[in-house]
């Protein structure tokens, strides 16, 4: 990628949101670095040398106004990457519709949005510009007790593809990366906090470890990098073969 590039990163205040940051970083970019934290949360989770390329910013993304005016008020940008997102666990039959509606919220609605305002600018700007979202492997095979979370990232894939298809004409690639279970973030936080969640996913990675959060930063800067040029509407699985079939006798084995 260029080193003039501006990128914007939601969920920068979190664990991969924080690896994407540092990657486009390396990569000589300047970044608009947007969570629902405080703006000295996001701050310190980065080198001060690096401060000065980094407007910090606190915003609530379901808010349409807001994004616009923030993704309008500086720097015309050259890629986008909507990474924030929530989770949490419920049967089925006892999820909460309040839950169930926040998770659609953040994790969809809000990606909606964010996608939407920057394929506005982008073809105002003329700009042949880039889009990614975080999903995850679960959002095409189920998993037990996650089924709001599952159900967003499902449906993030089928807003890529619809974006894809509509924003080609302007030169604008946009793709999803489907992580695996990554030790970090809200996975990470459910396998030092849920035994059940982590007795279930020791047993389903077959490359046998999991996955880390530079490791989903590397394939975000990838699609965003010249390498990706041909690549739009995809849904990336980077997940170290979770979404691959396991008989039982596979997890005995090991």
């Amino acid at each position: 990628m260029s080193k003039s590039q501006h990128v914007l990163v939601t969920g920068a205040g979190g664990d991969i949101g924080t690896a994407i940051v540092k990657h486009f970083l390396q990569e000589g970019a300047t970044i608009t670095a947007v969570d629902i934290k405080s703006e000295s949360e996001i701050l310190k989770r980065y080198s001060p040398a690096d401060h000065g390329r980094i407007k910090a910013v606190t915003l609530d993304l379901c808010d349409h106004s807001a994004v616009t005016a923030l993704i309008n008020s500086g720097e015309p940008l050259d890629c986008v990457i909507g990474n924030a997102g929530v989770g949490g666990t419920a049967a089925f039959v006892d999820i909460d519709p309040s839950f169930w509606q926040n998770t659609l919220d953040v994790n969809l609605t809000a990606n909606f949005i964010l996608g939407q305002v920057a394929a506005k600018h982008f073809i105002k700007n003329k700009t042949p510009g880039r889009i990614v979202f975080t999903g995850s492997w679960v959002g095409s095979v189920p998993w037990p007790e996650i089924t709001a979370y599952t159900v967003s990232k499902a449906g993030l894939e089928m807003l890529a593809k619809q974006m894809a298809r509509e924003l080609g004409v302007h030169g604008i690639r946009v793709n999803v990366v489907a992580p695996g279970i990554v030790k970090a973030g809200m996975a990470g936080e459910l396998l030092k906090t849920d035994p059940v969640y982590a007795k279930r996913a020791g047993k389903v990675v077959p490359l046998g470890e999991f996955q880390t959060a530079n490791q989903v930063a590397d394939v975000v800067g990838f699609l965003c990098s010249t390498a990706g040029d041909y690549i739009t509407g995809t849904v990336l699985l980077a997940d170290g073969g979770c979404s691959l079939f396991q008989f039982d006798s596979d997890i005995n084995a090991k």
